[in-house]
C-alpha cells in the first residue's frame, strides 16, 4: 500500500512538472510584420505547445516596450498567453 501511495504521488508531480513546463516553453518564431502604433506584431511561428496551435503565421498583441525590441526578418523565440482574450507576446529571449 505504501508503495502504490508513494507511487501516485510521483506520478502526480512528475504530471504537475510536465504541465508547467509546458506552460513555459518558448516557440520561435521569425517577425513578418510590425504595427507599432497599434502594438501588434505578426510572427511567422512554430507550434505553440501550450497553446495546441500548430505552425502558422498570426498576429500577437504585444507590449510597446517589446514591439521596441523586435525588427521585421528578426529571429526570435518568444512565450505567448491570452490577457483579455488576445493572444500576447508575455516573453522574449
Amino acid at each position: 500500500m505504501n508503495f502504490l501511495k508513494t507511487l501516485a504521488l510521483a506520478t502526480l508531480a512528475l504530471a504537475a512538472s510536465l504541465s508547467f513546463a509546458a506552460a513555459e516553453t518558448f516557440s520561435q518564431g521569425s517577425i513578418k510584420k510590425l504595427d507599432a502604433k497599434a502594438r501588434k506584431v505578426t510572427i511567422i511561428h512554430e507550434e505553440l505547445v501550450g497553446h495546441g496551435m500548430p505552425a502558422m503565421t498570426m498576429v500577437f498583441r504585444a507590449t510597446a516596450g517589446r514591439v521596441a525590441q523586435l525588427a521585421e526578418g528578426k529571429e526570435i523565440a518568444f512565450l505567448a498567453d491570452r490577457v483579455n482574450g488576445k493572444l500576447t507576446v508575455t516573453a522574449l529571449k
